[in-house]
């Protein structure tokens, strides 16, 4: 069961951080409008490497990130973003786009099944998404219109802020909801799901729901402003705060990239910041690196694996975090 107080002060302080997060970034971002950097080259103009180099790098790379994601349960463009970003001479603009694309083509694969297995509910899902995807659109073209060393900044902030509520986040498998609001009960939210492992119907229902679509226009901006993706927030806020199942919130979560990622995604397209040499070998290397991480998964020690994955991100978000403010290049 979850605890209602924990729960509360979890979110408030995600919300807290969150803001803060993006009231200076937007601040700046006025101040330095008539400076705005112009969209860099991917590759720099005196790298010896040839054009084929680095979709085959990128490719082997985010096949081991793939497997990662999967052993580490979070979705690959948490980690494609700042690693990529990060270690790699692309500009960051085209890195997001990419990761959106990366993001929202697991949850193409998977969001079908889901909602005919039950398991995604669309009564939950649409509300949060028409929220969610005006919110990311909005959160793109913000993120377009920075300059790049405000974006990394911003984005090492977020890593770091993702990898605290990794280690602060538990998990509800049925959380307790005394009396749905009014709110949900308005909007019909609730349902049904056949559990496997047990053999029976749970009938669940959820609460607080106003301060849920309320996160979820936090989460939207990040998502399109980061290229994160949203899976990392999304569980989070439908299971612990508003009080759905954890594997509907996974679901639902799953689900709703498909829409809230398909929204971003098209503002980075429309700007000229999706390159096919990144994302098709992204894609196709986060994709087969998901099956493999799939068959280890009954191997592998969730334990260690989700600390191995709170390493990398923390990493990667210090050097997006410097290399933003120019310390490390």
């Amino acid at each position: 069961m979850s605890n209602p107080s924990i729960s509360i002060k979890f979110f408030v302080i995600l919300a807290l951080f969150s803001v803060l997060l993006l009231i200076p970034v937007m601040a700046f971002a006025s101040e330095q409008a008539a400076t705005l950097e112009p969209v860099a080259e991917t590759v720099p103009a005196a790298s010896s490497m040839p054009w084929w180099g680095w979709p085959l790098i990128l490719f082997v790379v985010t096949f081991f990130l793939g497997i990662a994601a999967v052993l580490g349960g979070v979705g690959g463009g948490v980690l494609f973003v700042p690693i990529i970003g990060g270690f790699f001479p692309f500009h960051i603009d085209f890195v997001r786009g990419a990761g959106l694309l990366v993001a929202l083509a697991g949850a193409l694969a998977a969001g079908p099944g889901l909602l005919k297995k039950g398991m995604a509910d669309l009564r939950l899902a649409l509300p949060v998404a028409l929220i969610a995807s005006a919110c990311a659109i909005v959160g793109a073209m913000i993120g377009l219109a920075l300059p790049a060393k405000v974006v990394n900044i911003a984005l090492g902030g977020t890593i770091l802020g993702i990898v605290a509520i990794m280690l602060m986040a538990k998990k509800s498998e049925y959380p307790e909801v005394k009396q749905a609001d009014n709110l949900s009960t308005a909007l019909r939210i609730s349902g049904v799901y056949h559990e496997v492992s047990t053999g029976q119907d749970i009938n669940w229902k959820i609460h607080r729901t106003p301060q849920g679509l309320f996160l979820f226009i936090i989460i939207g901006v990040m998502a399109g402003m980061f290229g994160l993706g949203a899976g990392w927030a999304n569980v989070p806020v439908l299971n612990l705060l508003m009080g759905a199942p954890l594997k509907v919130s996974v679901a639902t979560s799953k689900f709703l990239l498909s829409i809230t990622d398909t929204s971003a995604a098209w503002i980075y397209v429309n700007n000229g910041a999706v390159l096919p040499m990144m994302v098709v070998p992204s894609i196709i290397g986060i994709m087969l690196g998901s099956l493999v991480g799939v068959k280890l998964l009954t191997r592998a020690k969730p334990t260690a694996i989700r600390y191995m994955v709170i390493g990398l991100l923390l990493f990667s978000g210090l050097r997006a975090l410097l290399k933003g403010l120019g310390i490390w290049n």
